[in-house]
């Protein structure tokens, strides 16, 4: 039984390899505390590719040449998706209030948003809902851009199908205005309208590229509970990039487990806790 126990984990060098790749490629640090996480996760693709177990898996990737086309699925497993619509809602008071209303007295084009980290698009959403109660929904006052890393969440997001359950936070009106019930009530589900699916796209993004093939005007950007992954380097790069496609006068909001800690002190000035303003 202990031989086959032992079987059913990564081998501690696929283990240490798969890390350093991990953080090379995506910024994400697993340290051995982090094992059993990545171990619980990868054993649906042990499952996904008839494997027996994550000892044969690790020898597949690494000695059988199959980690390009495995990769993929392994940053899906290491990253966390953990988002709900209208989270941390004093962001979206903030957006609904004074970061729209600015935007409008100083721009004269349809307003941009970016949900950086969008996982499966409930913060995309969330933007484009309050974006529309401000704004009209006619597809000429603004656009949302959503990106992550995984590509599996970006798939879910397209979708825009959510658990109905899912859907609690967000305030009664707008589910009523921009969600659909399946028509099979014994699926439990909701859809995201049409109409504002279509000022939402999503792409892919990683932000530990050097470069971003995104606009450079946003006036909005959530890039939230993403920087804590990160070592301090990773961030002030990945501030720097992000700064870069926000306007002047634009702003950044931050995860409340996050703040600058220093960085980038001449580009962003705080107006909220967690949430910055670029001034030059």
């Amino acid at each position: 039984m202990s031989n086959l126990i032992s079987e059913d984990r990564l081998r501690e060098k696929h283990f240490l390899t798969l890390a350093r790749l991990l953080e090379s490629h995506t910024g994400i640090r697993l340290p051995p505390s982090k094992r059993l996480m990545l171990e619980g996760r990868l054993r649906r693709r042990v499952r996904a590719l008839g494997l027996a177990n994550l000892a044969e898996y690790g020898e597949a990737i690494f000695k059988d040449g199959r980690l390009e086309e495995e990769f993929d699925s392994v940053i899906d497993c290491a990253t966390t998706n953990k988002t709900d619509f209208f989270r941390e809602p004093e962001h979206f008071v903030f957006l609904r209030q004074q970061a729209i209303p600015s935007a409008l007295r100083s721009t004269g084009h349809a307003l941009k948003f970016w949900s950086a980290a969008a996982s499966n698009g409930a913060e995309a959403y969330t933007i484009a809902m309050v974006a529309a109660e401000a704004l009209g929904l006619d597809g000429r006052t603004f656009s949302v851009l959503g990106t992550d890393i995984s590509r599996e969440v970006i798939a879910e997001a397209r979708r825009a199908i959510y658990p109905a359950d899912f859907a609690a936070p967000i305030p009664a009106p707008l589910r009523d205005r921009y969600l659909m019930m399946s028509r099979d009530a014994r699926r439990r589900e909701v859809r995201i309208v049409p109409e504002l699916r279509r000022v939402v796209r999503f792409e892919h993004i990683n932000l530990m590229d050097a470069r971003y093939a995104v606009d450079r005007d946003f006036d909005v950007i959530f890039c939230r509970n993403v920087l804590i992954y990160f070592d301090k380097a990773t961030q002030s790069a990945v501030l720097r990039r992000l700064c870069a496609h926000l306007r002047t006068g634009g702003f950044l909001m931050l995860g409340h487990s996050e703040s600058l800690a220093g960085n980038e002190p001449s580009l962003l000035r705080q107006a909220a806790p967690t949430i910055f303003r670029r001034i030059g």
